[in-house]
């Protein structure tokens, strides 16, 4: 059985909101930058590129089960921050609310019995509770160092040893994403 209407319309939905996160993160990413925390910079430029590749495992999914992908515009991010905090609060806020429009699609999955969607949704649940997690320990670091530029400095230097994950260099080489 192919995607519904109802379901690709949904999925579109779902995708725009994947790409505001990355468009949102690259835009924390150059603020971070202008304030010269480059580990900062780049954990946020790993971001980006997560959320593309789930924008893109999902426009996957949507052309593989018939569905059509139809890319709507995306909504400008914010570009200024007040504090350090005040941006990875805004993280923590962000991730509880894609949790949320994931939430609403796996609902809306299982009430039109499309088990395949539901089944391939169950990777963004997983993946939710990690980002929420990690978005609310990072807060939680930040609210600890306060205004202490050792403590943001530790931290930034900390951050500059992440890279990208290994799922999202498919996308950069034209492959299709799992």
């Amino acid at each position: 059985m192919g995607l519904s209407k109802e379901m690709t319309d949904a999925f579109n939905e779902q995708i725009n909101a994947e790409m505001y996160s990355a468009y949102l993160y690259l835009s924390m990413g150059s603020w971070f930058e202008e304030q010269n925390l480059m580990g900062f910079a780049s954990w946020f430029r790993c971001q980006y590129l997560e959320e593309n590749m789930h924008a893109m495992k999902m426009y996957n999914f949507v052309n593989e089960r018939g569905g059509r992908v139809i890319l709507k515009a995306i909504e400008a991010p914010e570009t200024n921050w007040g504090s350090y905090v005040e941006a990875f609060q805004q993280v923590a806020e962000h991730e509880a609310y894609v949790t949320s429009l994931i939430n609403k699609l796996v609902a809306k999955s299982r009430a039109a019995n499309d088990y395949a969607s539901e089944s391939f949704l169950m990777w963004y649940v997983d993946e939710q509770v990690e980002e929420e997690a990690t978005a609310d320990e990072m807060l939680s670091r930040l609210k600890l160092v306060g205004s202490n530029p050792n403590g943001i400095l530790h931290m930034d230097t900390e951050l500059k040893s992440r890279g990208p994950s290994p799922d999202v260099l498919p996308i950069h080489l034209g492959q299709p994403v799992a």
